[in-house]
C-alpha cells in the first residue's frame, strides 16, 4: 500500500520497518498495522482537528494541567502556537495517560512511542493473532456479558484510583483479545478531580450497562456509578473494594431508562458513522 505522508517520518527515523496496512477509521485518528523491530504493531495516526468528528470539548479539558505558563496562555488565545499547542496536549493526553494506567494495571495496550503526532502501540491480538474486535463487533452470550461487565467494572474502579475517567468507556473502545479485554482510545481522558468527572464517568458505565443489558437485562438494575464514585469521594474506594452494584439515594431518582435511551441514539449514530461510504 501507500505509505502515508504522516508515517515517512517514522520510516525515516528508522522506529518502524513496513507499513502492513490501515486497521481502523476512526473520530479521531486512523490506525495502521506497521511492523517494528519484526513485530506487528499499531501506529495511531491524530487526525487535524478540522477533520475530527469528536472536538476538544471543555468538559473534557477541564481539570488538565499545563504546567509551562507560556503555552497555557497561548492555547487560551487562537493563534497559530496556540492551535498547535492544543493539538500537542490533546494527544500527548493519551500518551500520558497509557503509561499512568498501564503501571496501575489497567488492561490498556503498551505504549511503544510517540513522535511526529504518531502513537506507536502494541496490537492487541485474537486467538490466531489478528488484531482483537471490538466488543461491538462481537455476539457474545449472556453468560460473558455478566462476566465482562465485572470486568470492565473493576477496570473502571482500577482507572479512578489512578486519577482517570476514561471519557468515552464504551463497546467501541474495548477489544476482545486473548488476554481478555483491553480498553483503547484515550484522548479524551478527564482527570478525576475535574468538576465535572462523575458525570462523564456515570456516562461511561451506563454505556456498560447499556451494552451488556441487552444480553443480560439483570445488568440495567444495577447502580455501580454512584455507588463507586460516593466511596471515592470519601476516600474509601480500594482497587480491591467489594461492590454490590446498589445506592440508595435520598433525593427523587435519575430517570435511567431515558439515559439509556439517548446512549442507544448515540449507539446508532456511531455505528451508522463506521459505515463504509457510497463514494
Amino acid at each position: 500500500m501507500k505509505i502515508p505522508n504522516r508515517l515517512l517520518p517514522l520510516i525515516q527515523a528508522d522506529l518502524i520497518d513496513e507499513v502492513v496496512g490501515q486497521l481502523q477509521s476512526g473520530k479521531e485518528a486512523e490506525v495502521y498495522l506497521v511492523r517494528a523491530e519484526g513485530e506487528i504493531c499499531c501506529a495511531k495516526v491524530y487526525k487535524e482537528a478540522n477533520n475530527r468528528t469528536f472536538k476538544q470539548k471543555t468538559q473534557y479539558t477541564e481539570g488538565r494541567k499545563i504546567r509551562n505558563s507560556r503555552k497555557a496562555r497561548a492555547m487560551e488565545g487562537n493563534s497559530k502556537y496556540g492551535r498547535k499547542e492544543r493539538e500537542f496536549e490533546w494527544q500527548n493526553t493519551e500518551v500520558e495517560t497509557l503509561y499512568l494506567l498501564a503501571a496501575a494495571g489497567v488492561q490498556v495496550p503498551k505504549p511503544l512511542g510517540f513522535y511526529e503526532g504518531v502513537l506507536l502501540l502494541e496490537m492487541a491480538a485474537d486467538q490466531d493473532g489478528h488484531p482483537a474486535p471490538r466488543l461491538s463487533d462481537v455476539n457474545i452470550t449472556a453468560d460473558q456479558a455478566r462476566s465482562f461487565f465485572q470486568v470492565m467494572i473493576k477496570q473502571s474502579v482500577l482507572m479512578l484510583c489512578a486519577g482517570i475517567v476514561h471519557g468515552d468507556l464504551s463497546e467501541f473502545n474495548i477489544l476482545l483479545s486473548h488476554k481478555g479485554l483491553v480498553i483503547i482510545d484515550l484522548p479524551q481522558a478527564v482527570q478525576a478531580t475535574a468538576n465535572n468527572a462523575f458525570g462523564i464517568f456515570e456516562r461511561d458505565l451506563l454505556q456498560l450497562v447499556a451494552f451488556f443489558g441487552r444480553v443480560a437485562p439483570e445488568i440495567k438494575a444495577t447502580n455501580y456509578a454512584k455507588e463507586i464514585w460516593k466511596l471515592y469521594r470519601d476516600g474509601k474506594l480500594r482497587p480491591d473494594t467489594e461492590l454490590t452494584g446498589r445506592f440508595t439515594e435520598n433525593a427523587k431518582k435519575a430517570n435511567v431508562s431515558e439515559v439509556l435511551a439517548e446512549i442507544d441514539e448515540a449507539r446508532e449514530e456511531a455505528i451508522a458513522r463506521r459505515r463504509p461510504s457510497s463514494d
